[in-house]
């Protein structure tokens, strides 16, 4: 049986730099960290384990991030969890949360704001962070994002960002803005 203060997360990302980030910064904050690189890999550690806390992906390799809400809230009522999403918007946003998430960021969040959601307490918003990242970075971060999973092909990332070719280009040569 877990104790109150015991805060043992699981972490399912399948983007495998991303998952060691944030189970580091996780593991500093506090927490004991389980990794697991998609829904199988959680399946398996869910059925082994039981988790106080719980940071989802939305979308996995091998299926959604909201399945795995639900296997979580089976095996564990009071799991408190928090979907991350790289592909953001409001039907996802409203099925993760009626599905059993207690709080819905986009990629990249803030470690700050994703340990606020996690340790927030009734029905109140957390606090918003103290050095939030400025609306230049939240914006080079998506396109660096988006033209890694493009595997740095420039044309189809422009394609998908709607952007003139030359135009991404000038942008990935420049050096990331202040956060």
């Amino acid at each position: 049986m877990m104790t109150l203060t015991e805060r043992k997360l699981l972490i399912v990302d399948d983007d495998e730099p991303l998952l060691g980030r944030l189970a580091r910064v996780m593991e500093r904050k506090g927490f004991t960290v389980t990794m697991a690189s998609g829904l199988a890999d959680a399946r398996t550690k869910i059925k082994a384990d039981r988790f106080s806390h719980a940071i989802l992906d939305l979308k996995l390799e091998d299926g959604s991030g909201l399945d795995i809400v639900q296997m979580l809230h089976d095996h564990q009522a009071d799991c408190r969890v928090v979907i991350l999403t790289g592909f953001g918007n409001i039907a996802t946003a409203v099925a993760a949360v009626k599905a059993g998430a207690i709080d819905y960021l986009p990629k990249p969040a803030d470690p700050d704001a994703i340990v606020a959601a996690l340790l927030q307490k009734g029905e109140t918003m957390p606090p918003p962070p103290e050095d939030p990242m400025s609306a230049d970075r939240v914006r080079w971060e998506h396109i660096q994002r988006v033209y890694e999973q493009c595997g740095r092909n420039v044309s189809e990332t422009a394609r998908r960002l709607k952007l003139h070719r030359r135009t991404l280009q000038r942008i990935l040569a420049k050096h990331a803005p202040r956060p």
